[in-house]
């Protein structure tokens, strides 16, 4: 059998599978992929913009990660937010001469026990003294520790996403220095209830064996 003709079964054998954002965002689709079998797509990363699932092109800068977690009946491939970040081009624009830009970086954990690693900016007006750079990273560390013990991991990423938090912070670190921009520029998901994972897994067997029985 010739190279191209292996290659055309191959693919002939694989069937594409809808891939949808988490309820919390909409169920929104975020492409086609292909599969010879569903369970291949487990833990598979899907990349898309906040653009893809808003519509509004504002928000195009900002790059989105889900992972897939379960694929249904219907050939839905359903996802779990994984993580985003600013785009280097967005992120560079940002950087003006004679400011300062603020980092802070923070693993938390939100009322229903999902770790994050969660990345926030603040660009100022004009170049700061070491004090007011202390001041406002603790306004950061202050604001997001204190929304991922009152929000769950849905709520929290909605919020971290959408700029809410980010609103937040502003509002509290204007207090202390002039600023032109702030936003959670990075997120990363690190780990998931274990509670949550049984769950999944009992879900999917239950699945299997309706599947199996009909």
């Amino acid at each position: 059998m010739s190279r191209r003709r292996r290659v055309r079964d191959k693919w002939r054998l694989k069937r594409w599978y809808t891939v949808v954002s988490p309820e919390y965002f909409g169920n929104v689709e975020l492409g086609l992929v292909p599969a010879s079998d569903p369970e291949k797509l487990i833990g598979r990363v899907v990349e898309a913009t906040l653009y893809d699932i808003t519509e509004d092109f504002a928000h195009q800068y900002l790059k989105m990660r889900f992972q897939i977690v379960k694929v249904d009946g219907n050939r839905v491939a359903k996802t779990i937010f994984k993580g985003h970040e600013y785009s280097r081009d967005y992120l560079r624009s940002l950087v003006r001469r004679r400011t300062t830009r603020v980092d802070g970086i923070f693993n938390i954990t939100t009322k229903d026990g999902y770790k994050l690693r969660v990345s926030a900016s603040a660009f100022t007006l004009s170049r700061i003294k070491t004090s007011q750079e202390r001041a406002i990273r603790a306004i950061m560390k202050d604001v997001i520790e204190r929304k991922a013990s009152e929000l769950t991991f849905n709520q929290f990423v909605q919020e971290a996403v959408l700029g809410k938090i980010a609103s937040d912070i502003y509002n509290e670190a204007k207090k202390i220095a002039p600023l032109r921009h702030v936003g959670i520029r990075k997120s990363k998901l690190l780990s998931i209830p274990e509670k949550e994972e049984e769950t999944a897994e009992e879900a999917l067997k239950a699945e299997e064996k309706v599947e199996s029985a009909n």
